[in-house]
């Protein structure tokens, strides 16, 4: 599902009442399975100043209890796919936020979790990155796993997700599929773009 609208309509906001970072929040949420199955990856990077690219990675694997010889295999092939094999024994914090983007990304795939929770990951990324991005993102979901992407790249949004939900000023304005969005537009070639600044006019 895309999490779609412009800077401050509220999509990160959402994210967070989701994921219980804010009280005094009104309504429920509901996850099922265990905490490991779900992956979070924040709009800003979130490191410690003192662990390498590689660190990272053992202590999220570690608090996982993911099996040694698996998670070097895929933490090593995601360094590859990102570009950051050379890096990874750096320490992130001297990195440019788009390569700190890349450390977030690769913790947030290492653990191939059924349910993705992401926030602006396209943020900083250069093209290179972004292409990863996006093959990964489509392999997850291939593989089954759910994917909760925040974004105001509407374009890359159509392409990866299948149902929206539609924010502008901290309201939600319409939900459903681009089909059924066109369906309440009225325009079957209308893309997500047009979807978006009819209804969020309306």
């Amino acid at each position: 599902m895309g999490l779609i609208g412009p800077n401050g309509a509220g999509k990160s906001t959402t994210i967070k009442a989701i994921l219980g970072l804010l009280e005094n929040v009104d309504g429920r949420v509901s996850l099922t399975g265990p905490r490991q199955r779900y992956s979070y990856v924040p709009e800003h990077p979130v490191l410690y100043d003192d662990l390498t690219v590689w660190e990272h990675l053992e202590l999220a694997a570690s608090a996982y209890t993911m099996p040694r010889d698996e998670f070097e295999k895929k933490a090593d092939e995601l360094l590859e796919r990102f570009q950051m094999t050379k890096e990874k024994h750096h320490l992130p914090r001297s990195f440019s936020k788009g390569m700190q983007q890349k450390v977030m990304l690769i913790v947030g795939f290492l653990l191939q979790p059924d349910l993705y929770i992401v926030d602006e990951p396209f943020i900083g990324l250069d093209p290179r990155a972004t292409k990863e991005l996006l093959c990964l993102l489509m392999e997850e979901r291939k593989r089954g796993a759910a994917v909760l992407l925040s974004t105001h790249v509407l374009d890359t949004a159509e392409k990866i997700c299948d149902s929206f939900l539609l924010l502008t000023g901290g309201r939600c304005v319409a939900r459903g599929t681009l089909a059924e969005l066109r369906s309440r537009m009225g325009r079957e070639e209308a893309s997500l773009m047009d979807c978006f600044d009819f209804l969020t006019s309306a």
